[in-house]
């Protein structure tokens, strides 16, 4: 009776391991619908009033300088040394090495570059984006303010919006915009907005981004989460020129390869004599010439032979070994 393994959890990961034959059907590419419109332009708004809320120094900005004047991280120093590694969640470097490596495998496994696109849109448009308030804006950071009350704007700082913050939100939030199931989806932008909250609230904690800053920094991402479905066209043309380019690549490395490197043997001549006649017949690579045609007979089966250049001669009146040899007759002398 045939019985079935049944799977352990180790096999299952395994298997999910294993790369896919073809690319999946099922790969889900979201859409700039009316509901995502909405929430990006209500984000948006917010934004604006973040920006105007800090320019003409409102409440936010109080808000910002008592935050500062507590001490967090004098307040509650014995979690000094935890919030100093998990801030790490929020650097550039770290983050996008982790999270590229996992979207790497993902695309040789799904046989598609929709993953590493998507991670480098992100980024450039971070990068672009966040920067460019950094640089205009010029806030001063809490460590570095000059005077009590002020929103320190426009003296050359990079602070305004955090960009941990932000990079918090769009690297963790990478994940669950390419997640493969509604489910997936929930639970790891869930997991990003906590991650990333905390990441936030880690810079406000050490004292290096006000109140505000981070505000404003996981805006900045979650605008950026939102507007990528924009640029799925753009990534889906150039995805499907890099795999242009390579298949014209290879088609030229085998056009160059030398002959004497192809796989392909040309037949070999080999004279074979039969009946004093010399013929021709042509070695093919999977049937050896020095093999001998025909069924082979075990060892035990084959007929003795004498050794060719043997200098006994052969002795016809001698006996089998192991037989008695007739008794020879007396001759009377």
């Amino acid at each position: 009776m045939r019985t079935e393994r049944t799977l352990t959890r180790l096999d299952r990961v395994f298997a999910r391991l294993d790369r896919e034959p073809e690319r999946p059907a099922h790969i889900d590419v979201p859409k700039m619908s009316r509901h995502r419109v909405a929430l990006f332009a209500g984000a948006l708004a917010f934004y604006l009033a973040i920006v105007w809320l800090v320019v003409i120094t409102s409440w936010l900005v109080r808000l910002d300088w008592q935050v500062m004047f507590f001490r967090p991280y004098q307040q509650w120093a014995g979690i000094h040394w935890f919030v100093d590694y998990y801030v790490v969640l929020g650097q550039r470097g770290p983050t996008a090495v982790m999270v590229a490596a996992w979207l790497g495998w993902r695309s040789w496994r799904q046989h598609t570059l929709r993953p590493l696109l998507t991670l480098g849109t992100s980024l450039l448009l971070l990068n672009i984006t966040v920067g460019a308030a950094k640089i205009g804006m010029g806030r001063l950071g809490p460590h570095y303010a000059t005077t009590i009350g002020s929103n320190e704007m426009g003296l050359g700082g990079d602070i305004f919006p955090s960009g941990h913050t932000a990079n918090a939100v769009v690297t963790w939030g990478i994940l669950a915009y390419l997640a493969s199931t509604p489910r997936a989806r929930r639970w790891l932008s869930a997991l990003s907005a906590v991650v990333s909250l905390g990441v936030g609230m880690a810079t406000v904690y050490l004292g290096t981004h006000w109140l505000s800053d981070v505000l404003l920094g996981w805006v900045a991402g979650l605008l950026i989460l939102l507007a990528l479905p924009w640029f799925e066209p753009l990534m889906a043309r150039a995805e499907a020129g890099i795999f242009d380019l390579r298949d014209r690549w290879r088609a030229r490395h085998r056009s160059t390869v030398p002959a004497s490197l192809s796989p392909v043997e040309a037949p070999v001549l080999v004279k074979t004599y039969a009946a004093g006649q010399n013929e021709t017949a042509a070695r093919s690579p999977r049937a050896p010439v020095y093999l001998a045609p025909g069924p082979h007979t075990a060892r035990s089966e084959r007929t003795p032979v004498t050794p060719v250049g043997s200098r006994r001669p052969p002795q016809s009146d001698r006996g089998v070994r192991g037989t008695t040899s007739p008794a020879r007759p007396v001759t009377g002398g």
